[in-house]
């Protein structure tokens, strides 16, 4: 399989090996003095980015539908919306600090994209066949890809103490911190999430909508469609209990690692459920 997606599908692999390459410059920043180097680091992200959205265009083409129906090309958008969401994350906190983990989770997307490759191109079942189908998807995987990076940070803060490589993240000043301020991290995280609980709503609200045109109910207890509520639920409740006394710090990190736990098993682990198979919207592929 990697040989031939070697031969066959370069551009393929030209756009992890530039992830893969934005993520040692941007670990590199991280030691060095020179403001270029973290420069070069955001220039291949955004190369990356552009050989990503080449490879969705390619899809959409090839398949003559938006190329959001396999576990392959949704781990490929998710890729490129992950990257996307940094990106602005970066510009607006005026710091690479934390460009290599959001370029690794890049490359780890479509590294997991490469062990699902899906080469024929499947239609669309009729219940999918509708314009809200783009709108849903893509507001969701924005979401899911600003929850992601908020579980980096969670992670990243509760690791800090204990791990003087990610403590000296915090406190670097070179290419990496453009602002010469220290990093609040929870304050961060907390942007990430409230950005993606917005997100996750809009998903929520567009798929009722969707499900009532394509089934006759706004909500027809899909599996996956109570998972998806089970992750707003949880997620709400870190935006509400973040403002309650004893929820700040550690326990508000493990809250947002739930969270992206939850999202991982909506997105990844439904087909391991005995009603997997009842679901439209079950990825299997």
């Amino acid at each position: 399989m990697l040989q031939y997606i070697l031969a066959e599908h370069p551009f393929f692999v030209a756009t992890g090996a530039l992830y893969a390459a934005a993520a040692g410059f941007y670990a590199a920043a991280w030691r060095s003095t020179r403001a270029l180097v973290g420069r070069a680091a955001t220039a291949l992200l955004c190369a990356a980015l552009a050989f990503n959205a080449g490879l969705i265009v390619e899809r959409w083409i090839e398949a003559g539908r938006a190329p959001f129906k396999s576990l392959f090309e949704s781990l490929v958008f998710f890729a490129f919306t992950t990257g996307v969401v940094y990106l602005a994350f970066e510009r607006l906190y005026r710091t690479r600090v934390f460009g290599a983990l959001a370029a690794l989770l890049t490359l780890a997307l479509l590294g997991y994209a490469l062990g699902k490759w899906d080469a024929e191109i499947v239609k669309l079942p009729p219940a999918l066949q509708s314009a809200w189908f783009v709108p849903h998807v893509v507001v969701y995987f924005v979401g899911y890809a600003a929850v992601a990076l908020a579980a980096l940070l969670a992670a990243v803060q509760l690791l800090a103490p204990r791990v003087p490589l990610l403590q000296r993240l915090t406190t670097l000043r070179a290419g990496t911190i453009l602002t010469g301020k220290a990093l609040d991290l929870e304050q961060m995280t907390y942007e990430l999430i409230r950005f993606g609980f917005v997100l996750l709503t809009v998903g929520l609200l567009v798929g009722s909508v969707w499900a009532k045109s394509a089934w006759g109910d706004f909500w027809v207890w899909d599996p996956k469609e109570n998972w998806s509520l089970v992750t707003w639920l949880v997620y709400g409740a870190y935006l509400h209990l973040r403002k309650v006394r004893g929820w700040r710090g550690d326990r508000a990190a493990w809250l947002v690692l739930l969270g992206f736990a939850v999202v991982m098993f909506t997105y990844l682990g439904m087909s391991m459920l005995p009603t997997a198979e009842e679901s439209a919207h079950v990825y299997t592929g």
